[in-house]
C-alpha cells in the first residue's frame, strides 16, 4: 500500500533531496510539498534537477490538505518548525528535520538557540532521530526529530566506544570538516563562490557550535554523568559531506573490535579494516557511513574518522529511514542508492 507523505519546506536542500530519494521508494508518494516564497511554482523551476519526476506544485502549508496523508517531512528552518507541527493533525506523523525537538530539555534548548521553546508539550513526545541507537522507540513515535549532520557523523565514531568504556570519556577531540550545503540555501555573503573557495576556516570555534547540545546530552546519558567534547567543525569548498576526525585515548584494536561488533549488523554503517580511513567521496549522495581506526604514534591513543554525506544520511535519508520505521516499511526502503562516485 502507498503512504502519502508531505514535504513541508521542499525549497530547501534538505526538502530537495527528500525528493530526490523518495523518487525511488517503492511504498512512498509525495502527495503536497509547501514553499512559502516558492508558492505557486513547480519543483521543477526551483530545482532544475527534479525536473524528470512526477511532483505537486509549492503550496503554502495553510493551502494543503494533510487529512488524507500518513507522514509529514518538516524541512523548514529551526524556530519555524515548532509553530507548525504544533498545528498539525494530531494523527499525522512527523520527521522533523530541524533542531527544534533534538534537545530534550526545554531549557537546554534556549541556551542553544537563543529563545525559548515554542511547544514543550511536543518536546516530551520526540524520540531522538538516530536511527541505529533508537529504533526501537522510533518504530513507535509520532514525533521524531532529526540529529544535527555534524551531531551524526561525531555520534557514529563515539557511542559505543562510550558505551563499552574502551576510551576515557573526559579526553575526546572532534575536528569536523563541513560541506557548504550543510549551511543551507539562503543567500549568506561568507557562501559566496569567491569568499569560501580556495580556503578551509573553522567557524563556531570555543565551544559556541550548536551541535555541542547533542553531544552533551547524547554523551552524558551514556556515561551517567557529564561528558564535554572539544569540538571544532571546518567549513571545506565542497558541496556535501563531513569528515569527523576524532582523537580519543584508548586502546585502537580495541576501539576497531567495539565499533567493528556493534556496527556489524548495521546495513548503512561500515567499519573499514583496520589502518583503513574513509573519504567523503565514497559516500556522497548515499545513506551510508564510513568508519575507520588507526593507532596514534603515542601507545594508548586512537583516530577514529567517520564519513558521511550531510544532506543524505546526515539530514534526509535519516529522515526517511526514520518515517520507513514508523510506518512499517523495510527500513532501508529508498535508501539503497550507491554512492556517486567521481
Amino acid at each position: 500500500m502507498t503512504r502519502k507523505i508531505a514535504i513541508l519546506g521542499a525549497s530547501g536542500y534538505t526538502g530537495a533531496e527528500l525528493a530526490r530519494l523518495i523518487a525511488t521508494h517503492p511504498e512512498l508518494e509525495v502527495a503536497a510539498l509547501s514553499g512559502d516564497r516558492k508558492a505557486g511554482m513547480e519543483m521543477a523551476e526551483v530545482f532544475p534537477h527534479l525536473g524528470d519526476l512526477a511532483l505537486p506544485r509549492l503550496a503554502r502549508i495553510e493551502d494543503l490538505d494533510l487529512s488524507a496523508l500518513d507522514l509529514a517531512f518538516c524541512a523548514l528552518p529551526h524556530a519555524t518548525s515548532q509553530a507548525v507541527i504544533k498545528a498539525l493533525p494530531r494523527d499525522l506523523k512527523v520527521v522533523d528535520l530541524s533542531a527544534d525537538f533534538r534537545l530534550r530539555d526545554p531549557s537546554d534548548y534556549e541556551t542553544w538557540y537563543g529563545k525559548p521553546h515554542a511547544a514543550p508539550e511536543l518536546q516530551k513526545e520526540a524520540v531522538y532521530g538516530l536511527t541505529e541507537f533508537y529504533r526501537a522507540q522510533i518504530r513507535t513515535a509520532r514525533l521524531v526529530a532529526g540529529t544535527g549532520c555534524n551531531a551524526a557523523a561525531g555520534q557514529y565514531a563515539l557511542r559505543p566506544l562510550l558505551e563499552a568504556g574502551v576510551i576515557d570519556p573526559d579526553r575526546i577531540v572532534i575536528d569536523l570538516k563541513a560541506g557548504v550545503s550543510g549551511a543551507g540555501r539562503a543567500l549568506k555573503e561568507n557562501l559566496l563562490h569567491a569568499e569560501l573557495s580556495e580556503g578551509t576556516h573553522p567557524y563556531a570555534t570555543g565551544g559556541t557550535h550548536r551541535h555541542l547540545g547533542e553531544f552533551d546530552q547524547e554523551f552524558s546519558a551514556i556515561a551517567g554523568r557529564p561528558v564535554r567534547v572539544q569540538f571544532t567543525p571546518h567549513l571545506v569548498p565542497m558541496n556535501r559531506g563531513i569528515l569527523a576526525t576524532v582523537y580519543v585515548d584508548g586502546d585502537p584494536e580495541a576501539v576497531h573490535r567495539t565499533l567493528s561488533a556493534r556496527y556489524r549488523d548495521e546495513l548503512f554503517l561500515r567499519v573499514l579494516p583496520f589502518g583503513a580511513t574513509p573519504s567523503t567521496r565514497h559516500v556522497r549522495g548515499s545513506n551510508f557511513v564510513h568508519i575507520g581506526v588507526v593507532g596514534d604514534r603515542v601507545p594508548g591513543r586512537a583516530i577514529v574518522v567517520a564519513a558521511l554525506d550531510n544532506l543524505a544520511k546526515g539530514s534526509s535519508g535519516q529522515a526517511i529511514q526514520n518515517a520507513n520505521l514508523m510506518l512499517g516499511l523495510a527500513e532501508s526502503a529508498g535508501l539503497m542508492l550507491a554512492p556517486v562516485f567521481p
